[in-house]
Protein backbone atom coordinates (compact mmCIF):
# COMPACT_ATOMS: atom_id res chain seq x y z
CA UNK A 1 0.00 0.00 0.00
CA UNK A 2 1.09 3.58 -0.45
CA UNK A 3 0.42 7.06 0.84
CA UNK A 4 -2.72 8.08 2.64
CA UNK A 5 -4.26 9.65 -0.44
CA UNK A 6 -4.33 6.61 -2.67
CA UNK A 7 -8.08 6.15 -2.61
CA UNK A 8 -9.30 9.71 -2.83
CA UNK A 9 -8.47 13.11 -4.13
CA UNK A 10 -5.64 15.40 -3.39
CA UNK A 11 -6.42 18.94 -2.27
CA UNK A 12 -9.38 19.44 -4.55
CA UNK A 13 -11.03 16.03 -4.31
CA UNK A 14 -14.66 16.43 -5.20
CA UNK A 15 -14.30 20.07 -4.24
CA UNK A 16 -14.20 20.46 -0.47
CA UNK A 17 -15.53 17.20 0.92
CA UNK A 18 -13.40 14.09 0.98
CA UNK A 19 -15.65 11.18 0.10
CA UNK A 20 -14.87 8.02 2.01
CA UNK A 21 -15.94 4.71 0.42
CA UNK A 22 -18.60 2.67 2.19
CA UNK A 23 -15.97 0.14 3.24
CA UNK A 24 -14.70 2.80 5.63
CA UNK A 25 -18.07 3.02 7.32
CA UNK A 26 -21.38 3.61 5.63
CA UNK A 27 -22.35 7.26 5.49
CA UNK A 28 -19.07 8.56 6.93
CA UNK A 29 -17.19 11.26 5.11
CA UNK A 30 -14.46 13.58 6.27
CA UNK A 31 -15.44 17.25 6.18
CA UNK A 32 -12.58 19.75 6.54
CA UNK A 33 -15.00 22.44 7.74
CA UNK A 34 -16.51 20.50 10.63
CA UNK A 35 -14.13 17.68 11.56
CA UNK A 36 -11.00 18.12 13.66
CA UNK A 37 -8.16 15.80 12.68
CA UNK A 38 -5.67 14.26 15.05
CA UNK A 39 -2.52 14.05 12.97
CA UNK A 40 0.25 12.16 14.72
CA UNK A 41 3.20 9.96 13.95
CA UNK A 42 2.52 6.23 14.01
CA UNK A 43 6.12 5.09 14.27
CA UNK A 44 7.24 5.33 10.65
CA UNK A 45 9.89 7.58 9.15
CA UNK A 46 9.42 10.71 7.07
CA UNK A 47 11.49 11.68 4.06
CA UNK A 48 14.06 14.13 5.40
CA UNK A 49 17.35 15.76 4.44
CA UNK A 50 17.78 16.08 0.69
CA UNK A 51 14.91 15.02 -1.55
CA UNK A 52 15.93 14.44 -5.16
CA UNK A 53 13.08 14.38 -7.64
CA UNK A 54 13.18 12.43 -10.89
CA UNK A 55 10.43 13.76 -13.16
CA UNK A 56 9.03 11.80 -16.08
CA UNK A 57 7.06 14.05 -18.42
CA UNK A 58 4.82 11.57 -20.20
CA UNK A 59 3.20 12.81 -23.38
CA UNK A 60 3.47 16.34 -24.70
CA UNK A 61 3.20 18.19 -21.38
CA UNK A 62 4.15 21.57 -22.83
CA UNK A 63 6.55 24.26 -21.64
CA UNK A 64 4.03 26.11 -19.47
CA UNK A 65 3.24 23.10 -17.31
CA UNK A 66 6.90 22.10 -17.03
CA UNK A 67 8.10 25.60 -16.16
CA UNK A 68 5.30 26.27 -13.66
CA UNK A 69 5.91 23.01 -11.79
CA UNK A 70 9.69 23.48 -11.82
CA UNK A 71 9.36 27.06 -10.57
CA UNK A 72 7.22 25.80 -7.72
CA UNK A 73 9.84 23.21 -6.81
CA UNK A 74 12.58 25.85 -6.86
CA UNK A 75 10.42 28.02 -4.61
CA UNK A 76 10.25 25.47 -1.80
CA UNK A 77 13.68 26.42 -0.46
CA UNK A 78 13.94 29.89 -1.98
CA UNK A 79 14.02 32.71 0.57
CA UNK A 80 15.14 35.58 -1.68
CA UNK A 81 13.15 37.86 -3.94
CA UNK A 82 11.29 41.04 -3.21
CA UNK A 83 10.37 41.41 0.48
CA UNK A 84 7.08 42.92 -0.66
CA UNK A 85 6.03 39.59 -2.14
CA UNK A 86 4.81 37.50 0.75
CA UNK A 87 4.08 35.07 2.20
CA UNK A 88 6.76 32.92 0.64
CA UNK A 89 6.35 29.39 -0.64
CA UNK A 90 9.31 28.59 1.63
CA UNK A 91 7.16 29.41 4.68
CA UNK A 92 4.55 26.93 3.43
CA UNK A 93 7.30 24.33 3.13
CA UNK A 94 8.51 25.15 6.64
CA UNK A 95 5.13 23.93 7.88
CA UNK A 96 5.88 20.61 6.21
CA UNK A 97 9.33 20.56 7.81
CA UNK A 98 7.73 21.13 11.23
CA UNK A 99 6.24 17.64 11.08
CA UNK A 100 9.68 16.27 11.82
CA UNK A 101 8.99 17.25 15.43
CA UNK A 102 6.36 14.51 15.56
CA UNK A 103 8.81 11.79 14.63
CA UNK A 104 10.08 9.31 17.26
CA UNK A 105 13.22 10.58 18.98
CA UNK A 106 12.88 14.03 17.41
CA UNK A 107 15.40 16.53 18.77
CA UNK A 108 14.09 19.66 20.50
CA UNK A 109 14.25 22.99 18.72
CA UNK A 110 13.56 24.05 15.16
CA UNK A 111 13.35 21.09 12.80
CA UNK A 112 16.11 20.79 10.20
CA UNK A 113 15.59 21.89 6.62
CA UNK A 114 14.32 19.51 3.97
CA UNK A 115 15.75 20.47 0.60
CA UNK A 116 13.97 19.56 -2.62
CA UNK A 117 15.47 19.72 -6.08
CA UNK A 118 14.98 18.22 -9.51
CA UNK A 119 17.85 15.80 -9.93
CA UNK A 120 16.75 14.11 -13.14
CA UNK A 121 14.19 14.62 -15.91
CA UNK A 122 13.05 12.55 -18.84
CA UNK A 123 10.43 13.18 -21.52
CA UNK A 124 8.37 10.84 -23.65
CA UNK A 125 6.45 13.07 -26.05
CA UNK A 126 5.51 10.09 -28.20
CA UNK A 127 3.79 8.24 -25.33
CA UNK A 128 5.64 4.95 -25.81
CA UNK A 129 3.21 2.98 -23.64
CA UNK A 130 0.09 4.47 -25.15
CA UNK A 131 -2.45 6.98 -23.91
CA UNK A 132 -3.73 4.91 -20.98
CA UNK A 133 -1.30 4.11 -18.15
CA UNK A 134 -1.92 1.44 -15.51
CA UNK A 135 -0.23 1.38 -12.12
CA UNK A 136 0.97 -2.21 -12.30
CA UNK A 137 2.02 -2.45 -15.93
CA UNK A 138 3.22 0.98 -17.06
CA UNK A 139 4.11 3.16 -14.08
CA UNK A 140 6.91 0.83 -12.81
CA UNK A 141 8.49 0.93 -16.28
CA UNK A 142 8.37 4.73 -16.30
CA UNK A 143 9.92 4.82 -12.84
CA UNK A 144 12.74 2.58 -14.02
CA UNK A 145 13.31 4.74 -17.10
CA UNK A 146 13.61 7.98 -15.16
CA UNK A 147 15.50 6.67 -12.10
CA UNK A 148 17.70 4.01 -13.74
CA UNK A 149 17.20 1.98 -10.56
CA UNK A 150 18.40 4.71 -8.19
CA UNK A 151 16.30 4.19 -5.03
CA UNK A 152 17.48 7.50 -3.55
CA UNK A 153 15.30 9.37 -6.04
CA UNK A 154 11.63 10.29 -5.62
CA UNK A 155 10.01 9.65 -9.01
CA UNK A 156 7.26 12.00 -10.22
CA UNK A 157 5.16 10.84 -13.18
CA UNK A 158 3.40 13.77 -14.89
CA UNK A 159 0.83 13.05 -17.59
CA UNK A 160 -0.12 15.29 -20.52
CA UNK A 161 -3.71 16.35 -21.08
CA UNK A 162 -4.45 13.49 -23.48
CA UNK A 163 -3.05 10.85 -21.11
CA UNK A 164 -5.28 8.81 -18.82
CA UNK A 165 -3.62 7.45 -15.70
CA UNK A 166 -5.35 4.71 -13.74
CA UNK A 167 -7.18 6.17 -10.76
CA UNK A 168 -6.63 9.84 -11.59
CA UNK A 169 -9.83 11.89 -12.03
CA UNK A 170 -11.94 9.40 -10.10
CA UNK A 171 -12.01 11.23 -6.78
CA UNK A 172 -8.32 12.12 -6.83
CA UNK A 173 -6.23 14.51 -8.86
CA UNK A 174 -2.80 13.12 -7.97
CA UNK A 175 -1.45 10.65 -5.48
CA UNK A 176 1.63 9.09 -3.97
CA UNK A 177 2.19 5.36 -3.74
CA UNK A 178 5.14 3.03 -3.56
CA UNK A 179 6.47 0.15 -5.57
CA UNK A 180 6.38 -3.44 -4.38
CA UNK A 181 8.87 -5.00 -1.91
CA UNK A 182 11.62 -6.01 -1.45
CA UNK A 183 12.82 -2.50 -2.39
CA UNK A 184 9.74 -0.28 -2.19
CA UNK A 185 10.18 3.20 -3.63
CA UNK A 186 7.77 6.04 -3.01
CA UNK A 187 6.57 7.84 -6.11
CA UNK A 188 4.10 10.56 -7.12
CA UNK A 189 1.63 10.63 -10.00
CA UNK A 190 0.15 13.90 -11.28
CA UNK A 191 -2.55 13.94 -13.94
CA UNK A 192 -3.56 16.76 -16.25
CA UNK A 193 -7.31 17.31 -15.63
CA UNK A 194 -7.95 19.73 -18.49
CA UNK A 195 -9.94 17.29 -20.62
CA UNK A 196 -11.16 14.58 -18.25
CA UNK A 197 -12.09 16.21 -14.96
CA UNK A 198 -11.92 20.02 -14.87
CA UNK A 199 -14.75 20.31 -12.31
CA UNK A 200 -13.01 18.00 -9.87
CA UNK A 201 -9.38 18.93 -10.32
CA UNK A 202 -9.17 22.44 -11.78
CA UNK A 203 -11.46 24.06 -9.18
CA UNK A 204 -11.18 26.80 -7.91
CA UNK A 205 -9.97 27.92 -11.35
CA UNK A 206 -13.02 26.27 -12.94
CA UNK A 207 -16.68 26.19 -11.91
CA UNK A 208 -17.88 22.99 -10.27
CA UNK A 209 -21.20 21.32 -9.52
CA UNK A 210 -19.66 19.28 -6.69
CA UNK A 211 -20.08 22.08 -4.14
CA UNK A 212 -22.17 25.19 -3.48
CA UNK A 213 -21.60 27.89 -6.08
CA UNK A 214 -18.72 30.15 -5.18
CA UNK A 215 -16.13 32.45 -6.77
CA UNK A 216 -14.00 31.12 -9.61
CA UNK A 217 -10.39 32.25 -9.31
CA UNK A 218 -8.00 33.23 -12.07
CA UNK A 219 -4.84 31.07 -12.32
CA UNK A 220 -1.79 33.04 -11.12
CA UNK A 221 0.45 31.83 -13.96
CA UNK A 222 -2.20 32.14 -16.64
CA UNK A 223 -2.62 28.44 -17.37
CA UNK A 224 -5.56 26.53 -15.88
CA UNK A 225 -3.97 23.11 -16.11
CA UNK A 226 -0.51 24.17 -14.94
CA UNK A 227 -1.73 26.03 -11.86
CA UNK A 228 -4.18 23.28 -10.95
CA UNK A 229 -1.46 20.66 -11.30
CA UNK A 230 0.72 22.63 -8.89
CA UNK A 231 -2.06 22.38 -6.30
CA UNK A 232 -2.33 18.62 -6.85
CA UNK A 233 1.42 18.05 -6.91
CA UNK A 234 1.94 20.13 -3.75
CA UNK A 235 -0.53 17.97 -1.83
CA UNK A 236 1.00 14.73 -3.08
CA UNK A 237 4.49 15.96 -2.25
CA UNK A 238 3.44 16.73 1.32
CA UNK A 239 2.02 13.24 1.74
CA UNK A 240 5.05 11.59 0.20
CA UNK A 241 7.28 13.41 2.72
CA UNK A 242 5.16 12.94 5.84
CA UNK A 243 3.90 9.43 5.11
CA UNK A 244 6.01 7.78 2.40
CA UNK A 245 5.38 4.17 3.41
CA UNK A 246 1.91 4.60 4.92
CA UNK A 247 3.11 4.09 8.49
CA UNK A 248 4.31 7.55 9.50
CA UNK A 249 2.35 10.78 10.01
CA UNK A 250 -1.37 11.01 9.26
CA UNK A 251 -4.88 11.38 10.65
CA UNK A 252 -6.65 8.05 11.00
CA UNK A 253 -10.21 8.29 9.68
CA UNK A 254 -11.82 4.87 9.82
CA UNK A 255 -9.64 2.77 7.47
CA UNK A 256 -8.11 5.79 5.74
CA UNK A 257 -4.96 7.72 6.48
CA UNK A 258 -5.35 11.42 5.73
CA UNK A 259 -2.37 13.72 5.26
CA UNK A 260 -1.78 17.35 6.32
CA UNK A 261 -3.20 18.85 3.10
CA UNK A 262 -5.97 16.32 2.62
CA UNK A 263 -7.56 17.22 5.96
CA UNK A 264 -7.71 20.84 4.74
CA UNK A 265 -9.07 20.00 1.30
CA UNK A 266 -10.72 22.91 -0.53
CA UNK A 267 -9.25 25.61 1.74
CA UNK A 268 -6.92 28.24 0.29
CA UNK A 269 -7.48 31.31 2.45
CA UNK A 270 -9.16 32.72 5.52
CA UNK A 271 -12.91 32.65 5.58
CA UNK A 272 -13.13 29.60 3.34
CA UNK A 273 -16.50 27.83 3.24
CA UNK A 274 -17.84 24.95 1.11
CA UNK A 275 -17.49 26.11 -2.50
CA UNK A 276 -15.56 29.25 -1.49
CA UNK A 277 -11.74 28.92 -1.50
CA UNK A 278 -11.36 31.82 0.92
CA UNK A 279 -9.57 35.16 0.89
CA UNK A 280 -6.58 35.19 -1.47
CA UNK A 281 -4.45 37.86 -3.09
CA UNK A 282 -4.84 39.27 -6.59
CA UNK A 283 -1.99 40.28 -8.85
CA UNK A 284 -2.78 43.86 -9.95
CA UNK A 285 -1.12 43.34 -13.34
CA UNK A 286 -2.52 39.97 -14.39
CA UNK A 287 -5.57 39.55 -12.17
CA UNK A 288 -4.27 36.12 -11.15
CA UNK A 289 -5.16 34.86 -7.68
CA UNK A 290 -2.53 33.47 -5.36
CA UNK A 291 -1.64 32.93 -1.73
CA UNK A 292 2.14 32.37 -1.87
CA UNK A 293 5.10 33.89 -3.73
CA UNK A 294 8.25 32.13 -4.82
CA UNK A 295 11.24 31.87 -7.09
CA UNK A 296 11.69 34.53 -9.78
CA UNK A 297 8.72 36.47 -8.31
CA UNK A 298 6.34 33.72 -9.40
CA UNK A 299 3.02 33.37 -7.62
CA UNK A 300 1.14 30.20 -6.71
CA UNK A 301 -2.12 29.09 -5.20
CA UNK A 302 -1.23 26.38 -2.69
CA UNK A 303 -3.53 24.20 -0.58
CA UNK A 304 -3.93 24.84 3.12
CA UNK A 305 -1.90 22.60 5.38
CA UNK A 306 -2.70 21.43 8.90
CA UNK A 307 -0.70 23.29 11.54
CA UNK A 308 0.12 20.77 14.28
CA UNK A 309 0.84 23.57 16.76
CA UNK A 310 -2.37 25.57 16.42
CA UNK A 311 -4.49 22.59 15.33
CA UNK A 312 -5.96 24.50 12.41
CA UNK A 313 -5.68 24.72 8.64
CA UNK A 314 -2.92 27.18 7.79
CA UNK A 315 -2.87 29.28 4.61
CA UNK A 316 0.00 31.67 5.25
Amino acid sequence: MGCSIRLFGLGLALSVTLLIPSSAGAGHRYNPFTDTPQIKNHGGEMLTGKIKLAIMWYGDCGKEIKNTMRNFIKSLNFVGGSPKLKPKVASWWEMVESYQSLMPNAKPGKPPKISVKVARQSSDKNSKFGKVLTLQQHVPKLIQRVTKGDLSLLPVIVGARDITIQGVCYGRCSFCFHTEPPNPQTYIVVGNPEFECPEECIWPFHATTYAPKGPVLKPPNGNLAADAMVVSFASALVDSVTNPMRNATYHSFYSKKLGPCVVCSGIFGRGSTPGNPGLVQTDPKTGGNYNFCGYNNKKFLLPAIWNPITNSCWTG
